[in-house]
C-alpha cells in the first residue's frame, strides 16, 4: 500500500479532509484535519478511519498505521 492510495480511500470517506502522511512500505502515520469530526473524542475519531484499512491490517499489507484526526479549529489556520 502507499501513500496515494491511503489519501484516496480517506478521502472518499472524508472529502472535506485534509490529509497528510509520512512512512513508507506498510507502516504509515496519516494526520487528518475535517470537521467530521467535530464533537467527536480521539477515539471516536480514529475507529472509522481505521476501519478504511482494516482488510489490509489483518492482512499484513499496512502493518501500522498512526492516525491524529482533529477539526479545523483543532488544526489552527493553514499556511
Amino acid at each position: 500500500m502507499d501513500a496515494r492510495e491511503i489519501i484516496d480511500r480517506i478521502r472518499k470517506a472524508y472529502p472535506d479532509a485534509e490529509v497528510q502522511t509520512d512512512g513508507a512500505d506498510c507502516s504509515f502515520s496519516v494526520t487528518i484535519i475535517s470537521q467530521a469530526f467535530e464533537g467527536q473524542n480521539p477515539i471516536q475519531r480514529q475507529r472509522p478511519v481505521m476501519a478504511l484499512f482494516r482488510d489490509e491490517i489483518n492482512s499484513g499489507a499496512l502493518h501500522a498505521l498512526s492516525v491524529t484526526a482533529r477539526t479545523p479549529e483543532e488544526a489552527g489556520p493553514s499556511t
